[in-house]
């Protein structure tokens, strides 16, 4: 996803072939955007975990004029776990493509690599209902113009739900302690609920040694962030101590070891109260935080 203003604007494998040739080479995409993210993180392995109805219960539909579900989708890579989001809340099976879905759910979906974005672009089965964009999320002038335009098309200021997989640890590598402070702090600004996937810090040592095993420069953080240990809770440390979240659900974990936890902001509560199904699964995982 996230990190430098320059190569969101341009070509990222050629810029990062300048630097050194050997940085194509798989493991070695210094803002996690791989080239192949979902051949060994298979977007199943996370909707098993999430209850296909959970949008719906969270945005029960109100009125005949129902607006649409927005969601936006920070490091979608080339769209494959977004297609698999859309389709999972949607109950759409495989080959089938429903006229009135974009009704009822619209995906933002960005990534700071254009090559990526271009394939989820060429290759979505639901352009009416997942757009794709280049972004730096970092880079405040562009994230603002950008997610407010996408949002005034619906006469929004906020989305609805916001999904961060995996992207910490890349924006907290790239920008240190104080970069993922103000990621968490923009992303709890822009959307009722957000879901999280935290990397565990074990994810950071393998990060920092795959760069090194290919004669990479090492990330330029890596050694002076005080943010570490148990990554899970660092985050919702910050999001419910600093930016005005509550932690809703854990989800469990995936099978590489990485918790889905459902953060809600504070001042949604009148709007969307939680459905007794969460607040119970929230009371059985107080104690994992």
């Amino acid at each position: 996803m996230a990190a430098s203003a320059e190569l969101a604007g341009g070509g990222v494998e050629e810029a990062q072939a300048e630097v050194n040739p050997r940085i194509l080479e798989p493991g070695a995409s210094p803002f996690g955007n791989f080239p192949h993210y979902s051949r060994f993180h298979p977007p199943e392995q996370r909707l098993c975990l999430l209850p296909p109805e959970l949008l719906r219960r969270l945005f029960p539909p109100e009125g005949p004029e129902k607006r649409p579900i927005l969601g936006l989708d920070v490091g979608c890579n080339s769209g494959d776990l977004s297609v698999a989001l859309y389709k999972h809340f949607l109950s759409l099976r495989d080959g089938e493509n429903c006229s009135d879905a974009s009704r009822e759910l619209r995906l933002l979906c960005c990534d700071i690599d254009p090559v990526l974005v271009e394939r989820a672009e060429k290759e979505c089965p639901f352009p009416d209902a997942l757009t794709f964009i280049t972004l730096d999320f970092m880079n405040e002038k562009t994230r603002k113009i950008l997610l407010s335009s996408f949002l005034s098309q619906f006469g929004r200021s906020v989305f609805d739900i916001g999904f961060c997989m995996s992207i910490t640890m890349w924006i907290h590598l790239n920008h240190g302690d104080h970069g993922l402070w103000e990621f968490l702090a923009h992303l709890s600004s822009l959307c009722h609920y957000l879901l999280v996937e935290p990397q565990p810090w074990k994810c950071y040592r393998a990060a920092a040694r795959r760069f090194r095993k290919l004669g990479l420069r090492n990330f330029d953080h890596f050694h002076s962030l005080t943010i570490r240990g148990d990554m899970a809770n660092q985050i919702v440390q910050i999001l419910t101590q600093d930016h005005g979240m509550e932690l809703v659900c854990c989800f469990g974990n995936t099978s590489w070891d990485r918790s889905l936890l459902l953060f809600r902001a504070k001042y949604t509560i009148e709007a969307h109260p939680i459905p007794e199904s969460l607040i119970e699964e929230k009371e059985r995982n107080r104690l994992r935080f």
